[in-house]
């Protein structure tokens, strides 16, 4: 996937919100877990994702 953009001024910024608004929720939901890869991958350097250990307490 090929990266593009467009270096603008701050006060040229539009709104994103408009822009997410026309898109689909499965697209929205897929950049929401690319950004969430990403941050990952730079916050926790070298280590796997995984899942949270989960316990249940069960009566004897």
């Amino acid at each position: 996937m090929e990266i593009i953009y467009k270096k603008i001024q701050l006060k040229e910024q539009k709104n994103d919100f408009a822009y997410w608004r026309t898109q689909s929720y499965q697209k929205r939901l897929e950049t929401l877990e690319k950004i969430r890869q990403d941050y990952h991958q730079w916050k926790y350097r070298n280590v796997q994702p995984r899942l949270q250990r989960v316990y249940t307490i069960s009566q004897r």
